[in-house]
């Protein structure tokens, strides 16, 4: 059997082993860290959070950032990053977006302010250390170094405060970092992160160990496990009738309006107790039982789907991770939408390019006022136009904007004398109808799913979850098959659970395999089995070229510390690395690496010692790759069978 590619071979008679390591074996940090650092680098909002591994009960939140708007609590800062026309890092967060409206026009222009670019990762199929983000200005850098910035940033952050003060003392390979990613984010997107934070300094590439990637609703999930009755929100308590209470009073309003009044008290303290055990909700639980997380998020949405496994606690994923780009920005879009169908697209691109910082204080403007939007909502919510807007518009098109929206027939959008935009109830659920239907839309078609069958709870997370109009949404198409539950501290829960996955990662004990992966190789030929394009002769041999030989099938169940290895031999004698590319398909009845759907995504470098003296030239050398898939991300290492020495293993996703 060869590998695909001129620089390695396999043995054609090598056993295709698979080795399931027990639970005693189950991988353990390599160290012991006296610290865990967390950072959920989302796409509206970031924030980090920490636990001292002597007291892993605590968790301590961040302090309160600089700046903020009015009314929002601000636990998280603003995912906003602005640099200097020199390109070097000025501020982050309020920082960045208050120094960035502070700019005179002109000079805005030359500043290169970025924000919601974690979206871009997920939306670019070639991702690589080279693609490049826009900044509003129209400005463009590397990617990698707008990401290593924002971290820089956290982990400087960090340093300010006492969450160090312990591991600087005996070094800062003390600290464990964990870095908070969708779900639904491909393994490429994944090695983004790693790199960023290789390049912002959080740790040095020589410890891997000492940073986890977190997947999103997986750390919500493991945080779920800590709740008690007092800490969550039941939106299935009690009955409803077109979103309001079977009394008649307004159940999304008052109910939430209480809630967020309990959360804005408990967020005068930075610090969190989590149960020791699992919580009281688990109380109503029994060993098999499954319940889904929906994280709600300003860019994606994640699904994750777990079976709780008593009495150690352990999770258990039922279905490979799934959703897409129904986040709060969506409503952000449908806003955008409607200004161009207004004020006409070329103007609104021309003000964005002009006034680019004047474009972002509007931006904020509707994003403060669009948390206030509820289902049981009569009267308009008011959106303020910056004067700069008011102004160009009517110098670049020779009209007021009162004029435009009239002769738009856009009913449903007001104009208020004091400068302000009015839009109705009806304008706001047209805003967010066709994003919460999207969500709505992906739970139900998740439901249907026979690994899903009985679902009992339904956890609803991330930012995007303290909005009532999702809220009734979700309840309203889901509520009689499942109950909906909000913790209260909903924006803050990915960020608790990434500090306790931290502390310990093993808590995740089964993961599903997103996608089919494996690697080209030949097989012998068999006439009537593999079709006649595929036939290779070499030294007289018949092959069948471009076999998958698979390592892993897509949705199949990988236990923690679950191994798949192989064996691979140098091409010719003197050879220094062997190169392996590595293929991937959504399905998993794929044959040939040239099947539809099927893509190279990725290679494994295998960098080879010189072999030992005395070795016969003629001898062939044996390579033993152990690839590692129920972890968060794909891992591998190597050995030279001959001398029992590990050999430098990479896997790279890319570099294609």
């Amino acid at each position: 059997m060869t590998a695909d590619g001129t620089e390695t071979e396999k043995g054609a008679s090598e056993t295709r082993s698979r080795a399931v390591i027990t639970e005693d074996d189950r991988p353990r940090a390599a160290r012991p860290f006296s610290v865990v650092v967390a950072i959920d680098f989302g796409t509206t909002s970031s924030g980090y959070a920490f636990s001292f591994t002597q007291d892993p009960e605590t968790i301590h939140m961040m302090r309160r950032w600089e700046g903020g708007d009015p009314g929002v609590a601000n636990q998280k800062s603003p995912t906003c990053l602005l640099l200097t026309p020199e390109l070097r890092f000025h501020s982050f967060g309020f920082a960045a977006r208050d120094s960035y409206h502070d700019l005179d026009p002109e000079e805005a222009r030359h500043w290169l302010y970025f924000d919601k670019f974690k979206m871009k990762i997920h939306s670019i199929s070639d991702l690589t250390m080279e693609t490049e983000l826009e900044a509003v200005s129209g400005r463009r850098v590397r990617a990698i170094e707008v990401f290593a910035h924002a971290l820089r940033f956290f982990r400087e952050h960090a340093l300010k405060v006492r969450v160090l003060s312990v591991a600087t003392e005996t070094g800062e390979n003390e600290v464990r970092w964990v870095i908070t990613v969708p779900a639904v984010w491909r393994q490429p997107a994944k090695q983004f992160m790693r790199e960023a934070a290789y390049l912002a300094g959080l740790v040095s590439p020589e410890s891997p160990d000492q940073l986890l990637i977190a997947l999103e609703p997986e750390a919500a999930s493991i945080y779920c496990r800590k709740l008690r009755m007092h800490q969550v929100i039941d939106l299935s308590a009690r009955p409803i009738a077109n979103g309001t209470d079977v009394d008649g009073s307004r159940l999304f309003d008052s109910g939430f309006r209480q809630a967020r009044e309990q959360l804005r008290k408990a967020r005068h303290s930075r610090t969190f107790l989590v149960e020791s055990g699992t919580g009281e909700l688990w109380s109503e639980m029994q060993t098999g039982d499954r319940y889904m997380v929906v994280d709600c998020g300003g860019g994606t949405v994640d699904l994750t789907v777990h079976q709780i496994e008593q009495p150690q606690g352990t999770l258990k994923e039922l279905y490979k991770a799934s959703g897409g780009p129904y986040g709060a920005v969506g409503v952000d879009l449908a806003f955008e939408a409607m200004l161009c169908h207004i004020f006409g697209a070329d103007f609104i691109e021309s003000f964005k390019a002009k006034r680019p910082a004047a474009w972002v204080d509007l931006s904020i403007a509707f994003e403060a006022r669009k948390r206030t939007a509820a289902p049981g909502r009569a009267n308009a919510i008011n959106i303020s136009l910056p004067f700069s807007f008011i102004d160009f518009y009517k110098r670049h098109c020779g009209q007021s904007v009162e004029t435009a929206l009239r002769r738009s027939n856009m009913n449903i959008v007001k104009w208020s004398s004091q400068g302000m935009l009015r839009l109705t109830p009806e304008a706001m659920n047209e805003l967010f109808q066709p994003t919460i239907n999207n969500i709505v839309k992906h739970i139900e078609e998740l439901m249907k799913k026979q690994e899903v069958q009985g679902v009992r709870f339904l956890f609803l997370v991330g930012g995007f979850a303290e909005s009532p109009m999702l809220q009734q949404a979700v309840q309203g198409a889901l509520g009689r098959s499942c109950r909906i539950i909000i913790p209260q501290d909903v924006g803050l829960t990915i960020l608790k659970g990434a500090v306790l996955f931290g502390l310990d990662p093993t808590v995740v004990r089964v993961r599903r395999c997103p996608l089919t992966y494996g690697v080209g190789v030949l097989n012998r030929f068999v006439a009537g089995r593999h079709p006649r394009d595929k036939l290779l002769v070499k030294e007289g041999r018949e092959w069948c070229t471009d076999i998958l030989d698979r390592f892993v099938a897509a949705d199949q169940s990988v236990a923690l510390g679950e191994v798949v290895r192989r064996s691979y031999t140098p091409a010719r004698p003197g050879q220094r690395k062997i190169i392996i590319n590595i293929y991937c398909s959504a399905t998993d009845d794929v044959v040939y690496i040239t099947d539809p759907g099927v893509r190279k995504c990725g290679a494994i470098t295998l960098d080879l010692p010189e072999a030992p003296v005395g070795t016969p030239a003629t001898e062939r050398r044996e390579i033993r790759a152990t690839m590692q898939f129920g972890d968060t991300e794909i891992k591998v290492t190597a050995v030279d069978v001959a001398t029992n020495r590990s050999v430098r293993a990479a896997i790279d996703f890319l570099s294609n």
